[in-house]
């Protein structure tokens, strides 16, 4: 049986035919310690929609994984993706309301601008994502927040550090450099925030000032706010740029559908979802069950965990027409990378933006780029590339 805990030595790389096997054979696969790891696209779509038997809240979980009140499961408790309501109400709402249509509008000149600016200076041998992918969210989030320029260099390295402390195991010095990472970034928005309330920003545009300022709700406390605005950093960056990669290094695998993409630039919105779809940025996500309930035959006892694979959900014969084969015009495409329910991601629209903008501009460039070489980012739980070394014919 397979362990998420212990899995075989490709899977982090090619998890792909495990997704596929456990759609055939196993949609439902108990895990040793006790949670289920679910893989049906109806599964994970009810699931998402039922907040009263499926609950995200980690804190059972967290507790032994990271130390009840350490960095880590501070954050990790605190921040809105493990949360219910009344804090995910609450926090949702407010970070709602400074991402409005009228909002992302007035972003996306100074979005094409950073992604221009970043094709001028490309080398001719570029890593497309140290060069390129990685560097448009953190310029994009680190705007919302109005993080000052000359500080965002460390931005990326916590992010990476303590997202990657959701991995299903870890060793000993991947957790220090998560409680590490959260420590440190903490006390710089300690210091941020003490900043923006000595001068507030508009909140029409400033996310921290918004956040800060909170709503007729009500206000955040200290610990919420920079929690949260960790989050918004983590969530923005890493799923982003994994999006950018994943897109470039697929288009590159298919020929037809990039050359079909360049005659046709007008199908870059469903390319994008079926990036999105087939290369999920978050291939995993979890919930607690409240109540017993039943599934692929299994009674699932209250308390238990579950792993909700996105990516094998996005492969499902049941819920896709040929579901392995990479088609940018698909339609429709109900794939869930961004989740659902109550849950979905809040910033799927600026996500969908970025990469438009990104892929769509890069391919306008160097439309026969080519990838000369490859390093798989090593994770279970995000899917996407630490390099792509490629040649662009300028």
């Amino acid at each position: 049986m397979f362990n998420l805990a212990d899995p075989p030595p490709d899977f982090p790389e090619t998890p792909f035919p495990y997704y596929d096997q456990w759609l055939r054979e196993t949609p439902v696969c108990p895990q040793p310690d006790g949670s289920f790891l679910l893989a049906r696209h109806a599964d994970l779509s009810s699931i998402y929609r039922d907040v009263t038997r499926y609950i995200s809240d980690k804190k059972a979980a967290f507790a032994p994984k990271f130390g009840e009140g350490s960095p880590l499961f501070e954050h990790h408790t605190a921040s809105l993706v493990f949360n219910d309501p009344p804090l995910h109400t609450r926090v949702r709402r407010i970070m709602t309301s400074a991402l409005t249509p009228k909002a992302l509008k007035r972003m996306e000149p100074g979005l094409i601008a950073t992604v221009d600016e970043l094709l001028d200076q490309m080398p001719d041998q570029p890593d497309l994502i140290g060069d390129f992918a990685a560097s448009i969210p953190i310029q994009v989030i680190g705007n919302l927040l109005d993080v000052p320029m000359s500080e965002r260099a460390a931005l990326r390295d916590w992010s990476l550090a303590i997202l990657g402390a959701l991995e299903p195991t870890l060793t000993d010095a991947q957790l220090a450099r998560g409680h590490q990472a959260v420590s440190e970034f903490k006390e710089y928005l300690q210091d941020l925030i003490a900043r923006r309330r000595a001068h507030p920003g508009d909140p029409e545009t400033d996310v921290l000032t918004r956040l800060i300022e909170g709503d007729d709700g009500g206000q955040l406390s200290e610990i919420e706010l920079i929690q949260n605005c960790i989050f918004i950093l983590n969530a923005g960056h890493e799923t982003t740029t994994n999006l950018i990669g994943n897109g470039m290094a697929l288009l590159c695998d298919h020929p037809q559908q990039r050359d079909l993409l360049v005659r046709n630039p007008d199908l870059i919105d469903r390319a994008v979802e079926e990036i999105l779809r087939f290369r999920s940025p978050n291939q995993f996500g979890n919930r607690q069950t409240t109540v017993e309930v039943s599934l692929g035959g299994y009674a699932i006892p209250p308390g238990a965990n579950l792993h909700l694979c996105i990516g094998a959900a996005n492969r499902d014969p049941k819920a896709f027409n040929a579901p392995t084969r990479f088609e940018i015009s698909r339609h429709p495409n109900r794939h869930l990378a961004f989740a659902g329910g109550p849950h979905v991601c809040v910033g799927l629209t600026l996500a969908r933006m970025e990469g438009r903008i990104a892929l769509q501009r890069f391919l306008k460039r160097f439309p026969d780029y080519a990838i000369t070489a490859r390093i798989h980012g090593g994770r279970i739980r995000f899917r996407g590339y630490a390099a792509l070394c490629a040649e662009i014919a300028r």
